[in-house]
């Protein structure tokens, strides 16, 4: 997939486990089946992939997995992001061995020590990669937009930035006006508010892949210039899902992957420690939502 200009819808793989917490192969399968089948631009395997959980040889087994199963369909994004430049280096490189067409980075945010640290690392990966790179901005590691701007001058190959700071809307905003130009702007955090967020200059968004085919509804639906038929899909279909899978913790992983199992897609919704209990009323909640919605 040589060409990838990172606009559209690019949903993120959940990371399927079975009951003992094993990646479930023929799950993650059926998965990447299920959104490339839906129409998507691309998948990312990120955050929302429980990749922090993952140990080394099983980041290596989803991506190869995933980028097999693609077989050059839509592009596959691997963050690649790391608390140290050496770590990340290498993790991109072997990204890059495994398939991968573009790699996601946010700022190291253990012992962050600004832009500096971000150009160096880019300076690293131009000798390391050949990938295309989204800058992701998220609230563990928040990036001002002068300071992608000076990273996009700094680092060609630098294509996107994913917004997912909060104030996400003002945030593409300020992004978009300062990098117009030089990089695609795409929203993040479940794609909660793709509809605003394309008004301000975002062109895409990456949510998470339990309802592919209605985020791409309504991307078609904006591109088409029907913000009308894009809301009245956003709302009925996404948005009481992604209010309920933010209200607490990591939650949103439970209701995604209780999504997919109920869709026939995963089967099973095992989330890796650590993660948020689910109480009573919450599960309550979830199983109302399945049973309206699926």
């Amino acid at each position: 997939m040589s060409q990838f200009d990172f606009q559209g819808i690019i949903p993120i793989l959940v990371t399927p486990f079975d009951d003992e917490g094993r990646i479930d192969s023929d799950s993650l399968k059926a998965l990447v089946e299920f959104n490339v089948s839906s129409g998507v631009h691309g998948l990312g395997i990120a955050l929302g992939s429980e990749i922090f959980k993952l140990t080394d040889p099983e980041r290596d087994q989803v991506l190869k997995l995933v980028v097999e199963t693609v077989n050059g369909r839509v592009p596959v994004v691997m963050n690649t992001s790391a608390p140290g430049t050496d770590i990340a280096v290498t993790l991109s490189r072997r990204a890059q061995e495994l398939g991968a067409d573009a790699l996601m980075i946010y700022p190291m945010s253990f012992m962050p020590t600004g832009p500096e640290a971000m150009l160096d690392l880019f300076d690293r990966l131009d000798s390391a990669t050949s990938l295309p790179i989204i800058l992701q901005d998220v609230p563990q590691a928040p990036i001002s937009a002068e300071a992608v701007r000076r990273i996009a001058l700094h680092a060609s190959r630098t294509a996107a930035i994913k917004v997912e700071t909060l104030p996400t809307v003002a945030q593409v905003r300020t992004m978009a006006e300062k990098v117009a130009g030089q990089l695609t702007v795409i929203g993040g955090a479940g794609g909660s508010y793709m509809i605003e967020e394309y008004r301000r200059g975002a062109r895409g968004t990456m949510p998470f892949c339990s309802q592919p085919e209605d985020f791409v509804a309504v991307w078609d639906h904006l591109v088409a210039g029907d913000e009308v038929a894009a809301r009245d899909r956003f709302d009925s279909r996404i948005m009481a899902i992604n209010r309920l899978a933010a209200q607490d913790g990591d939650l949103f992983y439970h209701v995604h992957k209780r999504i997919l199992q109920r869709r026939g897609v995963i089967a099973g919704a095992f989330v890796r420690s650590p993660t948020c209990r689910i109480d009573a009323v919450t599960l309550r909640e979830i199983d109302a939502m399945l049973e309206r919605y699926f």
